[in-house]
């Protein structure tokens, strides 16, 4: 089937057999910058040339660089325009001849630009605050209509005077904020051509870093390992670095600092005086660099750099204490001498409060820069010494201990006068103070003690003390003796005198204080103690013309009460008293004479009698309250309270009841029940420096007594351990306890023993006699040991019962110490041995660390023959 082309071709061939046509396609052009395209001419007709024309006139050669013309049959010519550009623009012409024919078509090519973004970076970023030029360089022909959006919303300009978009397309935001940060979208449009595009990019607002130091000034100590910590708090975006530096040298981690992760932290180690300084951290990002400076202030501990230690004679003219001192800040030096404390500018007294002297101004201190003197004029003996030289400034101080070595001539201490009496031996103690040490030597009317034929005298020495022990056998060794002491700064003597001791004088009964069954006796003690102490008391009471009954009662200090218990209520007695001491018993005081009180009954009315006839019918009371007294034990923490039992309202007292507790709390201990013989009760363990209320109630068949109230306060507690501090043993609690029990078990054993031997009872004795049919110990261990026993005249058979709820020590385990020699005290000998030691007596007390309840008989009875028991 023919084309509708070809048909219509053939027609206007047959139409103009001779003519010719040219067409064009596409009859007219438009290229894109940088297109290309083709242009097709066609001829109807025979034609022997087809040519193109540029614009300019020129015919287009067959090929070229910008421009190409191209034959594909006899009828058709291609044009080709490459990379089109502004030039290419214009009417191009193709012409086809054939001899004297010609015909010839045209073309308009327009050259257009499209939208291209030529320059739009992203991410584009900037510093706050600063005029933002948002680059989007956008080119198409005609040129085009630039929209900017941000967060998709278009920017209106003309609303927000923030805002500005540049004749360049640009977007202008004034004073940029953080908030303005995001995505901003440049977007182009082409009216003309109905063409659009656009792009997106990325706007950065950089925040300048704000640095703040914690501390603008840290302070540190030198010289003592110590490290300081310098920090600084920095913000800003992009995220700041952070760097210190110290003059002008990067500081980075190593021997000498230490950064943590961040930077913000500079830790210095090992401070020394040469770290002191300014130190500055900086912190830095894209928007810039700030900077803060953190002082270092470096405080050096005081040092005692230098001393010296001094000796002297007696009786020089001055001798001069130095102490040299180093720190920052400078330090201030100060002296002290026991409890005594010297200041720089002082001219000040002397005083030693164990000593008899009193210098006054003869302490100068004198201070220059780091320099302090201790100037001491005339020089005595008692300036000898550990002096502490103080070193102090607002961080620390150090102390220095400074020795003054004094050499001087012995000085003779101690009591002038001994008192003992025939056969029982007694110390004169020459005491000594001399350095060097002296040499001791004892006189008698003028010779050398002891003698050749003296066996009633020995010496014994230490470094500071020499004992003369005399056990006088006749009036002739009563006297002056001479103790005299040398070394090479001199010599020195003095004189004791050994006086011959009597038996006190007798007490004054100043009153008795009756009550049913009791008698509390007041006195005051002898005017003459004969010249060695009191040792017990004792009392005698009676019927009147009848015989006395007595007790003795271990003298305490202070003492002037006594309570006979055991007495008759409404009865007359005589009371007299005496006082024992080691020479003997005193004279009786005179007798004093007082009535008990009779026993309180109550009256009821019986109610099984009409009222005409009341009968009324005495009956039994409970008791009356007891009388307490108190008072804080040796080891501070501990109450003793005692009571006098008052009128025990006609029946018998079964037992007392004892309450206890700390004022500040509500709550009692648990009631501790004791016999009705107890006499006083030891609380021990309690709080220090607390005060306690005690009661204590009389119980009898009837009922109880209203309670005998007292209150006491604990001492406050000791800052210091003596045993400690004297380098004891330390022993703990558990280690006391075990000794306690051996003790304890020992003591049995031995009470045991004793038992078995003097009183064929016990447990040995058991056993003797159940398994080898063997009795005790016959009647002549009885007579030696009643030869041995020594028991006081009494009737009285009332005990006292003493109850410790702790371990109550003896006086020599309370930290005391030995005690030391008296006038009465034998010596030891060198090698150990106790001398005299048949007048030597040891009590045994038995110990217990929870409870113990201790029985001694009240009124000892005297012992009868075979009847006494040890």
């Amino acid at each position: 089937m023919l084309q509708i082309r070809d048909i219509i071709w053939g027609l206007l061939v047959i139409g103009c057999a001779a003519a010719i046509q040219v067409q064009i396609t596409p009859n007219q052009g438009e290229i894109s910058m940088g297109d290309s395209k083709f242009f097709l001419c066609e001829v109807v007709g025979d034609a022997k040339e087809i040519d193109w024309y540029a614009p300019s006139g020129e015919k287009i050669h067959s090929s070229g660089q910008d421009l190409s013309v191209s034959r594909t049959d006899d009828a058709t010519a291609v044009l080709t325009i490459y990379h089109a550009n502004i030039d290419s623009a214009g009417i191009y012409k193709c012409v086809a001849k054939n001899g004297d024919k010609e015909a010839q078509a045209t073309v308009q090519v327009k050259i257009f630009q499209k939208i291209t973004f030529q320059s739009a970076p992203s991410p584009q970023e900037f510093n706050e605050g600063e005029d933002a030029d948002i680059v989007c360089d956008v080119v198409s022909s005609p040129p085009p209509t630039v929209i900017w959006k941000h967060k998709g919303s278009v920017i209106e300009a003309a609303k927000d005077v923030r805002y500005k978009i540049m004749d360049n397309g640009h977007l202008q935001i004034r004073s940029l904020k953080k908030t303005d940060e995001g995505m901003y979208t440049c977007e182009a449009r082409v009216m003309a051509r109905g063409e659009i595009d656009f792009k997106m990019m990325k706007v950065v607002v950089n925040v300048l870093p704000t640095i703040r130091a914690r501390q603008p000034d840290v302070n540190a100590t030198a010289d003592i390992g110590s490290s300081a910590l310098l920090a600084c708090d920095a913000d800003g975006f992009p995220e700041p670095t952070v760097t210190w530096t110290h003059n002008s040298i990067v500081l980075e981690t190593g021997d000498k600092y230490s950064l943590n992760e961040d930077g913000s932290e500079l830790v210095i180690k090992d401070v020394k005086k040469v770290d002191e300084g300014d130190y500055n951290c900086i912190a830095k990002n894209k928007a810039g660099q700030k900077s803060e400076e953190v002082s270092l202030n470096v405080f050096v501990q005081p040092k005692i750099t230098f001393f010296n230690n001094q000796t002297a004679s007696e009786f020089d003219e001055q001798v001069t204490l130095l102490c040299e001192a180093m720190g920052d800040p400078t330090p201030t030096i100060s002296w002290s001498f026991g409890n005594r404390v010297f200041t720089e500018g002082e001219q000040a007294s002397w005083t030693r409060p164990d000593k008899y002297e009193s210098l006054d101004r003869n302490v100068v201190v004198r201070s220059h820069a780091r320099v302090s003197s201790l100037i001491l004029k005339n020089v005595q003996y008692i300036y000898a010494g550990e002096y502490l030289c103080i070193a102090s400034n607002s961080i620390g101080q150090d102390n220095q201990n400074i020795y003054l070595e004094v050499r001087y001539a012995p000085k003779l201490l101690g009591r002038v006068t001994t008192y003992t009496w025939e056969g029982n031996p007694a110390n004169i103690s020459c005491e000594l103070e001399a350095h060097p040490r002296a040499s001791v030597v004892w006189f008698r009317d003028g010779f050398q003690l002891p003698s050749p034929n003296a066996t009633n005298m020995k010496i014994y020495s230490t470094p500071t003390i020499s004992y003369l022990e005399i056990t006088p056998v006749s009036q002739n060794d009563f006297g002056s003796y001479n103790c005299t002491a040398n070394n090479e700064m001199g010599t020195e003597s003095k004189e004791f005198l050994l006086i011959q001791a009597e038996v006190p004088s007798a007490p004054e009964i100043q009153q008795v204080e009756p009550f049913s069954s009791t008698a509390v006796v007041e006195f005051e003690e002898p005017d003459s103690m004969g010249g060695v102490p009191i040792i017990k008391y004792r009392v005698e009471w009676r019927l009147p013309g009848k015989e006395w009954t007595g007790m003795e009662y271990d003298a305490n200090d202070d003492m002037t009460r006594i309570t006979i218990v055991g007495l008759k209520p409404e009865t007359t007695y005589e009371v007299r008293m005496s006082a024992i001491n080691g020479k003997g018993k005193g004279e009786n005081s005179l007798a004093s004479t007082f009535k008990t009180e009779p026993v309180q009954y109550s009256f009821t009315i019986s109610s099984t009698v009409p009222p005409s006839i009341a009968a009324t019918t005495m009956a039994l009371r409970e008791p009356t309250a007891p009388k307490l007294e108190g008072k804080v034990h040796n080891d501070g923490n501990s109450l003793k309270v005692t009571w006098i039992k008052q009128d025990d309202g006609g029946s018998p007292i079964k037992h007392y009841l004892v309450r206890y507790k700390a004022k500040h709390v509500s709550d009692w201990k648990p009631e501790i029940r004791l016999p009705n013989n107890s006499e006083y009760i030891l609380l021990s363990g309690l709080d220090w420096n607390t005060e306690y209320e005690v009661r204590v109630v009389a119980e009898n068949h009837q009922g109880k007594s209203e309670p005998g109230i007292l209150s006491l306060r604990t001492t406050v507690e000791p800052t210091a351990i003596p045993d400690a501090l004297d380098g004891g043993s330390g022993l703990g609690t558990g280690a006391i306890v075990g000794i306690l029990i051996v003790v304890f078990i020992l003591l049995l054993v031995g009470v045991d023993v004793t038992c078995y031997f003097l009183n064929k009872c016990g447990l040995l004795m058991c056993i003797a006699v159940n398994f080898c049919g063997k009795a005790g110990p016959g009647a002549k261990s009885k007579d030696i040991e009643e030869g041995k026993a020594a028991f006081t005249k009494d009737e009285s058979k009332e005990p006292i019962v003493e109850v410790r709820t702790e371990e109550e020590h003896t006086p020599n385990q309370e930290g005391r110490g030995p005690t030391e020699p008296n006038e009465t005290t034998p010596l030891t000998d060198p090698d150990g041995k106790t001398v005299k030691d048949d007048n030597t007596k040891n009590e045994t007390e038995v110990k217990n660390a929870t409870a113990e309840v201790k029985t001694v008989p009240n009124e000892a009875p005297q012992a009868n023959g075979n009847e006494s028991k040890a």
